[in-house]
């Protein structure tokens, strides 16, 4: 099944097997709707991955699924990333790393550079409010474009990098979901994905080899070796397909 989608501001293509889409997605989608029947109320559904799994694809293609398929209730899919700092904090912030002073913009991407309150907060207004603005990241800004999307539906399903992270404050987002899901996948095959990215926005081979080793792929490691389980895990293939590697669906 494909699809031609707008990502965050990009336009990108996504396409799944048949059997991923009959054997995972669709039992997923129709068990988060017994999930919220039962429970009467919004459901929250964290997604956890690390950089380049194409996590915000999949959200964006579960959306669409459930709003084409018959006997599905619909689903609303939003990010994390709308939560990071704005470029001007990051800008006149900075960070220690290995003994040295760093702006904060060296480190984007890691967990410092997300506002954790402001994360947090808003993921409680999400429970209790029947329509919730939400933030999301704009690659071509670079920066958070606030209230970009109006949640209103009665599933949500949040992405990120972070969800699940084992360490103090971040540990505690997990009291917001019903429901959450983990994807693994092999350092190499994100760290190709990553460096593709960079080389596709125009920078070189060699720099974006440099950039990809000393700044993403200490958050991917972090990611993978530093997030508690989920109710389900997914694991993504070399072809870019998922496939189920633990936990069960709902």
């Amino acid at each position: 099944m494909k699809r031609r989608m707008e990502i965050n501001g990009l336009m990108v293509e996504a396409e799944y097997p048949d059997r991923t889409v009959e054997a995972i997605f669709l039992p997923l989608l129709a068990g988060l709707g017994r999930m919220q029947r039962e429970c009467g109320r919004r459901l929250i559904v964290f997604l956890a991955a690390p950089p380049a799994t194409g996590k915000s694809t999949l959200v964006k293609f579960l959306t669409e699924l459930s709003e084409e398929t018959a006997g599905l209730m619909p689903v609303t899919a939003v990010g994390m990333d709308g939560f990071h700092h704005y470029q001007e904090y990051l800008l006149s912030h900075t960070v220690l790393r290995d003994g040295k002073e760093l702006p904060m913009t060296h480190v984007k991407g890691a967990p410092i550079s997300f506002d954790l309150a402001a994360f947090a907060e808003r993921l409680s207004q999400v429970r209790t409010e029947a329509r919730c603005p939400w933030p999301e990241y704009d690659r071509k800004l670079h920066d958070p474009v606030d209230g970009a999307v109006l949640i209103e539906g009665e599933i949500v399903i949040v992405e990120g990098n972070y969800l699940l992270l084992d360490e103090d404050g971040w540990r505690d987002l997990r009291s917001h979901a019903d429901y959450t899901v983990r994807i693994l996948a092999e350092e190499e095959q994100v760290r190709d994905r990553l460096i593709w990215r960079r080389t596709v926005n125009g920078v070189g081979q060699e720099e974006a080899e440099y950039m990809v080793d000393n700044s993403d792929l200490p958050n991917v490691r972090l990611c993978m070796e530093r997030s508690m389980e989920g109710d389900l895990t997914l694991r993504l293939t070399e072809d870019r397909d998922f496939v189920l590697a633990g936990g069960k669906l709902p």
